[in-house]
């Protein structure tokens, strides 16, 4: 009997999950568009000479567009193998950026604020006489990412979401002025429902509280329209990219950011969702280790920025005002403490500028002792590849830890495929053996250290909003060394053996999933 109940409620559970009717409806759209398209081709051979010479100029155009080489690769493959689907598929998914309403509301918004994001000339001189290396990784942040570098900002580390939850929850609920908060996956459970019921009680005390989630990141954790159920209870709420089932290169970007801020000197980052697992209240994959920072002090203001912005673009209103009223000395006139320098950073698909992964390469090709790295997904270009094989051929100690239980078994599967070449160069590998490891930070040399919510994947590194926290000289960079050391213990080590004697069939598949990487 249990042989037939169980694959029955399966089937009911995937007919009654509302991302399987939106994919169903995303497959007949594609599908209705091939069948007419080779329809036409049967109808007449010029149709097919056409559409081979559109596949040819959309090579040509993509071959010597300023893009990741990898990405070429891989939809200049597809075009010619399968030039009508090949051809279908770019023009609606091929742009790694948003529709130019949003572009230029993101740019009107930049340039009637910028005068908010100045920073500190003094704070950049200290820097530039404590390390000029440094001072240059600060500058280019500050140039391509808009946000300046900090002093007077203290940081706390935390190496699980069990250790940040009951923290977030405790400044919450000293929330006199604002809340805003900015997540990619939003889960009912134990964890939003706590954070919930003090947003509601907040926002009828009269403070400022905003929600942002992601449209994608919530299509199965949160009902239709949630965002409704919000703004009854007191709380101004966007849907970023709501995601409809049409077909349309805007639904490929999504908002992976994890910020809270609160009263503008309190800001809160990292790899943590607002969702069990994250907190270890629910089991999937094994124990969840994940990180975030803490931050009080100026350096808040950049995280307070990027949500004005990103609120000003999914609300499509005039958030300039907001810049004056919210900046965080108006209810901390006191000094700040804090030590070494921080710099809140955000990287965005409405410019050309891979931001996310420079910071990363600067780290890299700047380091001198060691370069320690977290990541769930290991899908990487041939810049970040060189620039770690060369870093461990130097000499310098160069350490990733990935995941030991996956959450996709094929993401996980490309990841594997890259150990090899790393592991000939001197790379060392480690897989996380209790569970599942979302973190994603560097740490350097005991000087420098990066925690947000950038994965070294196609996806986070170019189709996505991210931000992340640069951090010089602070005591959560010797945190952060601490932490991947002894979290070394619960890890096994990846040897180069293991990679040859794989499975040839998995070997050919990994091959198959390498051209491919940056389109999944």
């Amino acid at each position: 009997m249990n042989l037939i109940i169980k694959p029955l409620r399966s089937l009911l559970k995937l007919l009654f999950n509302r991302i399987f009717y939106v994919a169903l409806a995303l497959i007949v759209q594609l599908a209705w568009l091939l069948i007419a398209l080779f329809r036409l081709m049967e109808y007449s051979r010029w149709v097919t000479i056409g559409m081979q010479i559109i596949g040819a100029f959309v090579v040509l155009w993509i071959v010597n567009r300023q893009i990741n080489p990898y990405y070429k690769l891989a939809w200049t493959m597809l075009i010619l193998v399968f030039p009508v689907f090949g051809v279908s598929l770019y023009l609606l998914f091929g742009k790694s950026r948003l529709g130019t309403v949003m572009e230029q509301q993101y740019q009107k918004l930049i340039d009637e604020t910028s005068e908010f994001l100045d920073g500190s000339e003094s704070t950049r001189q200290h820097l530039e006489e404590d390390d000029r290396s440094m001072a240059l990784q600060s500058d280019y942040i500050w140039h391509y990412s808009r946000y300046p570098v900090h002093e007077n900002t203290s940081a706390e580390y935390f190496q699980v979401g069990d250790d940040m939850f009951p923290v977030l929850v405790h400044e919450l609920e000293q929330a006199k002025h604002f809340i805003f908060i900015e997540y990619f996956i939003i889960n009912d459970g134990v964890m939003w429902q706590t954070i919930l019921n003090i947003l509601e009680r907040k926002a009828k005390e009269g403070v400022d509280v905003r929600l942002i989630y992601d449209g994608f990141g919530c299509l199965t954790t949160l009902p239709y329209k949630y965002y409704e159920e919000m703004r009854e209870r007191g709380i101004k709420c966007q849907v970023f990219n709501p995601f409809r089932p049409i077909l349309n290169i805007i639904q490929n970007n999504r908002d992976h950011r994890k910020i809270c801020v609160i009263d503008g000197w309190t800001g809160f980052t990292g790899g943590i969702n607002l969702a069990d697992e994250y907190i270890n209240q629910r089991k999937r994959f094994g124990h969840w280790k994940d990180t975030a920072v803490m931050l009080k002090g100026e350096g808040v203001w950049n995280m307070t920025a990027m949500f004005l912005y990103m609120w000003g673009i999914v609300s499509r209103t005039d958030t300039s005002a907001d810049f004056g009223e919210y900046v965080p000395h108006k209810w901390h006139p006191e000094a700040f403490e804090g030590n070494g320098y921080v710099q809140p950073f955000c990287d965005s698909p409405l410019d050309d500028e891979v931001v996310g992964e420079n910071v990363y390469l600067n780290i890299i090709n700047r380091a001198k002792r060691y370069v320690y790295i977290c990541t769930p997904y290991l899908i990487i270009d041939n810049e970040m590849m060189t620039a770690l094989c060369l870093a461990a051929k130097s000499g310098v100690d160069v350490r990733i830890m990935t995941p030991g239980i996956p959450d996709k078994k094929m993401v996980f599967l490309l990841t594997q495929s890259y150990y090899k070449q790393l592991l000939e160069a001197g790379v060392k590998i480690y897989e996380y053996q209790p569970g599942f490891l979302h973190a994603k930070s560097f740490v350097c040399d005991d000087k420098v250290g990066v925690v947000g919510t950038i994965n070294l994947d196609y996806r986070s590194l170019y189709l996505h909003f991210e931000d992340g926290v640069w951090m010089y000289k602070n005591d959560v960079v010797l945190d952060i060394r601490n932490d991947f050391l002894e979290t070394l213990d619960y890890c096994s080590s990846v040897s180069l053996e293991f990679c040859l004697k794989r499975n040839i069939a998995v070997r050919f598949m990994q091959n198959v999933l390498r051209v491919f990487a940056p389109l999944l």
